[in-house]
């Protein structure tokens, strides 16, 4: 019989049952972060949404939520959690049995944090798992990485942050390191190389036409698809992702529409086929900060009101089919989506790229041609089971 349950003092460790189990589940970080400047709320609905029956991950996945709490002066109150995930994908692709653990938040004492690592152990073994990776939300594109240095700021939209300790901790329990990734800053008050405005002009020659993205009706979700088709081809390699489906794409597209920046958001085609972007969003985490996680009626007007402060902006991804790289597309990409947020009338002041992994020299290379300084680094750990 597999133990999923832990007691480490006054605190209990077991498995998310009941509904009121999944409220305590997302009431974790709110506690773990009360007095962290930096932590950005996330939308508690949309984590809360991760776990429904309807999420396409469990056609292909499975899942076990486990929770830490104790009782305190204002009755039982949740001090860790964690989910450990089985994604066949994963293991298709990597032919060996991969477990994951996410959605990891501990309040700062090591032994509770050993004792969520060891339920989500032994889950992963009762499925038949001999590998731990993480922190990895059910797949990268949900969300990875813990922070392990740069913790003076804020993260941007969509990135990791988490405290200093997590890292220790994780480590403690004997993990080790099996990948880094860097986020990269841009000051936009500097000067692109002129190589980059060369580069766009030979592309445009060579037939490559740029515009920016579609933001509305059939035309959005046109170049939805196009970008769709464009990311698996571009990214199919990249190290522990799985492919999404369309249907998963799409949706998490249509969440964001409200948010692009066209400017900010160039594409390349030639003969009438998207080869190219550069997938550039305004850092509505300043914005999002100030709503407490919640978007509701009163979230709404204080993200509308706070997101007039956004003065950056993140870029997600810069892609180009590989047979369009020597027609200096990727450098092009980059020269207009700088040009983009510095015209007249942005407020943008610098961007972030990321997340690039270590090991992805190419990327690396021309990023920081570009002027890309590392500014945060970001690690995911493995595990024997």
């Amino acid at each position: 019989m597999t133990n999923l349950f832990q007691t480490v003092g006054d605190v209990q460790i077991r498995p998310v049952t009941t509904p009121g189990d999944a409220e305590l589940f997302l009431d974790v970080p709110k506690l773990v972060y009360a007095n962290d400047p930096n932590w950005v709320p996330p939308i508690r609905s949309s984590v809360a949404k991760t776990f429904q029956p309807d999420n396409p991950f469990f056609q292909y996945g499975r899942l076990q939520r486990f929770i830490a709490t104790r009782f305190g002066k204002n009755g039982t109150e949740a001090v860790g959690r964690i989910v450990a995930s089985v994604n066949d994908r994963l293991i298709e692709r990597e032919g060996e049995k991969i477990g994951l653990f996410g959605y990891f938040e501990c309040i700062e004492e090591s032994a509770v944090a050993a004792g969520l690592f060891q339920v989500a152990e032994a889950w992963l073994r009762s499925q038949g798992m001999t590998r731990v990776r993480g922190p990895i939300n059910l797949s990268t594109h949900n969300g990875c990485l813990f922070l392990v240095d740069g913790f003076d700021t804020a993260p941007m939209i969509m990135m990791p942050y988490n405290p200093a300790y997590y890292p220790t901790f994780t480590e403690q329990f004997g993990f080790t390191k099996a990948k880094d990734a860097y986020a990269y800053i841009f000051p936009l008050s500097s000067t692109l190389p002129e190589e980059f405005e060369k580069a766009y002009r030979i592309a445009c020659k060579s037939g490559v036409t740029f515009r920016p993205i579609h933001t509305k009706g059939k035309a959005f979700e046109q170049d939805c698809i196009a970008l769709y088709n464009l990311f698996n081809k571009a990214f199919a390699p990249n190290w522990s992702s799985t492919p999404r489906t369309q249907a998963e794409f799409l949706e998490e597209a249509k969440s964001l529409q409200s948010l692009v920046d066209p400017d900010v958001f160039p594409v390349a085609e030639y003969e009438g086929e998207m080869i190219g972007f550069w997938m550039g969003l305004p850092d509505y985490n300043i914005a999002l900060k100030h709503v407490n996680g919640k978007l509701d009626w009163l979230g709404i007007l204080k993200f509308l009101w706070f997101r007039r402060q956004i003065d950056q902006g993140r870029v997600l991804a810069i892609a180009s089919l590989p047979e369009f790289r020597r027609k200096m597309v990727p450098l092009a990409l980059i020269y207009l989506g700088m040009r983009g947020g510095i015209q007249k009338g942005k407020p943008y002041r610098q961007a972030e790229l990321s997340w690039v992994f270590e090991d992805n020299y190419p990327s690396r290379k021309l990023i920081e041609a570009s002027g890309g300084k590392i500014y945060k680094t970001y690690r995911i750990y493995e595990k024997a089971l």
